[in-house]
């Protein structure tokens, strides 16, 4: 593993090492001083960073081994750094041996579905429903695995439920793809990703309870916890999509409408948050600032395949101005508490990311290409971190201890506690001013540019 990849993981093992050793981490010392960034929140966000990618990158190393494509060493590659990083995180609080078992399991588990793409490839319908019937004994060896290390806080049974679930959206993503029901894949990509921040949501929970004195009595699931895990889990899923988006377009792959249509409803689902606190004409602003900068990197894409070097640097000049814009929006919309600076920064890094992982796919850089891609991936996590630290501190009344929470139960939760958007409203409520404001400013900006 390389140092970008060991740095992946190294946010968990810290908070799990700094707090059991007594070192400094964040907590909420009160009912009035909720944080985003205690040792039980990072917990959930680490696990929910890790194992949403592992979903991810999974589907793409499928659909790469369906079509024989160039890029399919990277793409298993990339996958195998993601199982080292998550059993690393597993050993870091249950010891090495632990991690090992963790890991060979989890390995275990892709081979098998390495095991399915094989046999579609060879239309051996019998190795198919061998692969399956591996992937069923691995579910309850595995749910029997983390109810023993949780001490029965988790409970085999719903815990081989989820992971059913888990494989159903897999195959369901690569068979949809396979019989060119390119829509269909994507609904079950994006649906593999959210059922893992769920998966995230349980797991911590319950190593949490089991271990209160290491995470300093916080805890995982909270309405701060809550909104970091919820923008953590709708931007890494734009960076992931958009960088297979660029790379679709590129190639004028034939699921690339299902791609780009998978990224608008990433979109959709951050606007609508905002429609049903404002209303439809401010969803929609807000749906025209985020898809703007989309069609700046669909630009660059274009620009590429023209070889059309000015075109290129049009696109990366708007982009610079679109951070800047976006940048003084969550200054504004956050009271101040996160700085345009360093939101500027930040955003910087993802647009640097996904040209980078773009670039490099075009070059035939894969591996180079799927280390970009997992940067963007995980560096949503720390915007999100970011953005909602911002939120928190400038409303934190509304993220007090004792508001409402979505609990998992003793399984790893069900996919409609994915639906709701109740805490978007307490977050955005009284941010309503400040977006008002911004959307002003900024079709103040665009007019301007646009003389």
């Amino acid at each position: 593993m390389n140092w970008k990849r060991a740095l992946v993981a190294a946010p968990l093992s810290a908070a799990l090492i700094f707090s059991a050793t007594g070192g400094p981490v964040s907590a909420e010392t009160s009912d009035s001083n909720p944080s985003v960034d205690t040792a039980a929140v990072d917990l959930r966000a680490d696990l929910g960073h890790l194992l949403s990618e592992h979903a991810f990158l999974a589907i793409e190393a499928m659909r790469n081994g369906a079509d024989g494509s160039e890029d399919f060493e990277a793409s298993v590659a990339a996958l195998e750094s993601n199982t080292a990083d998550l059993s690393e995180a597993i050993a870091s609080v249950y010891g090495d041996k632990a991690g090992q078992s963790f890991k060979d399991m989890w390995s275990a588990h892709i081979g098998y579905f390495v095991d399915y793409v094989n046999a579609t490839a060879e239309g051996d319908e019998e190795a198919k429903q061998a692969a399956l019937d591996e992937l069923s004994q691995y579910r309850e060896d595995f749910s029997q695995f983390l109810e023993t290390a949780t001490e029965e806080r988790l409970e085999a049974g719903s815990l081989a439920d989820s992971l059913q679930m888990h494989v159903d959206q897999l195959i369901g993503a690569f068979d949809s793809y396979v019989a060119e029901d390119y829509e269909q894949a994507y609904n079950h990509e994006r649906e593999a990703i959210g059922h893992m921040h769920m998966v995230a949501k349980g797991l911590s929970s319950a190593v949490v309870d089991q271990m209160p004195d290491q995470f300093n009595n916080t805890m995982a699931v909270t309405p701060a916890g809550d909104l970091r895990t919820k923008l953590g889990k709708l931007l890494s899923e734009h960076a992931g999509i958009a960088a297979i988006a660029m790379q679709n377009g590129i190639e004028g792959a034939p699921d690339f409408e299902a791609s780009t249509n998978a990224l608008s409803s990433n979109t959709e689902d951050l606007s609508s948050a905002i429609a049903s606190v404002y209303g439809d004409e401010a969803g929609q602003a807000f749906n025209n600032m985020w898809s703007e900068h989309i069609g700046y990197f669909v630009d660059y894409v274009n620009a590429t395949a023209e070889e059309d070097e000015e075109a290129k640097q049009e696109a990366l000049d708007n982009l610079q101005m679109y951070k800047e814009d976006f940048s003084a929006f969550i200054e504004e919309a956050t009271g101040g508490n996160v700085e345009a600076s360093a939101m500027a920064e930040g955003l910087q890094a993802h647009v640097n990311q996904l040209i980078g992982a773009f670039d490099s796919y075009a070059n035939g850089s894969y591996d180079e290409a799927f280390n970009q891609t997992r940067d963007a991936y995980g560096h949503m996590y720390g915007a999100a971190k970011l953005i909602s630290s911002g939120i928190v501190a400038d409303n934190a009344a509304m993220f007090a201890s004792d508001m409402p929470s979505e609990m998992p139960d003793t399984g790893m939760g069900t996919m409609a506690e994915q639906n709701s958007n109740m805490m978007w409203a307490w977050i955005l409520g009284t941010s309503v001013f400040a977006l008002a404001a911004l959307i002003a400013i900024r079709k103040y900006t665009t007019a301007n540019h646009d003389k």
